[in-house]
């Protein structure tokens, strides 16, 4: 598998990089992205002792041709297309998994909305999170159903993650939770933003297949007629600070279990 995509550490360090490069930011928006990439390395070893080595990649062509030929692997959300909703540069990102043949073993997609005027509620139900003009590229007869209260509070800037994969051989690992740490991480670096969130089934709250710290019902009953969609999913969601403050509980544990051991020793 020949791509562009490349080791989570560096690759965040030059998109954050360019993103930001002679801009000030605010001073509670600051984020050392070496930090994360210490958090990162921590997150990607734990993959690849599960026998996937993780990368990441900010071409959504690409994305979507290395979908598009992934056998099991459902066809791309819109959200993720850029043929039906296009996302410019540094506003999105996506990871894939190989195994140790190289093999395509997992794969999802994050992308940042611009909610400062709207929220995510009206987002999904005007179906302008799926498409960039939903007159045009929407069937007459697509629906999204947002009765979630929380998704008309979460605005301003807004991670969503999506188009989750990974093949059956993977499963029941863990290797989701490894994933999602990884993208909360690499998410807080490039973007801070406001809330993440994702719309997922029930049984995967069930089985505790992700680290949730908010979930409600009724967050997109959606069908969408050309895609062969039609789904009833949950909202799950983090605030921005909770985002926050869980990173920085992480990075305070690994530092104090770098240090040398008479230093640990001492503190307790």
């Amino acid at each position: 598998m020949q791509s562009k995509c490349s080791n989570l550490a560096y690759a965040l360090k030059a998109s954050f990089t360019a993103q930001h490069n002679g801009q000030r930011l605010p001073m509670a928006h600051l984020v050392n992205p070496l930090r994360i990439s210490r958090l990162l390395h921590v997150y990607d070893e734990d993959a690849v002792q599960k026998g996937i080595r993780i990368s990441i990649g900010f071409d959504f062509q690409e994305y979507v041709s290395i979908t598009g030929c992934t056998p099991t692997k459902g066809r791309t959300f819109p959200n993720f297309r850029p043929d039906r909703s296009p996302i410019d540069p540094g506003q999105g990102y996506w990871m894939m998994g190989l195994d140790q043949d190289g093999e395509v073993a997992l794969l999802q997609a994050v992308r940042l909305y611009d909610l400062a005027h709207s929220n995510l509620g009206e987002h999904l139900q005007s179906l302008k999170a799926f498409y960039a003009d939903p007159a045009k590229h929407a069937h007459p007869q697509d629906t999204c159903a947002c009765t979630a209260p929380s998704a008309y509070k979460i605005t301003g800037k807004v991670a969503y993650a999506g188009d989750l994969w990974l093949r059956r051989d993977f499963r029941g690992q863990g290797i989701v939770k490894i994933l999602a740490r990884i993208t909360r991480r690499v998410t807080f670096s490039m973007w801070a933003p406001d809330f993440t969130c994702a719309l997922v089934e029930r049984w995967t709250l069930d089985k505790a297949v992700y680290e949730v710290v908010h979930h409600e019902p009724g967050g997109a009953m959606l069908q969408l007629r050309n895609e062969n969609i039609d789904e009833d999913n949950w909202l799950v969601w983090r605030t921005g600070e909770e985002l926050r403050s869980e990173i920085n509980r992480e990075e305070s544990r690994l530092s104090f279990c770098l240090r040398p051991t008479a230093a640990r020793r001492n503190d307790n």
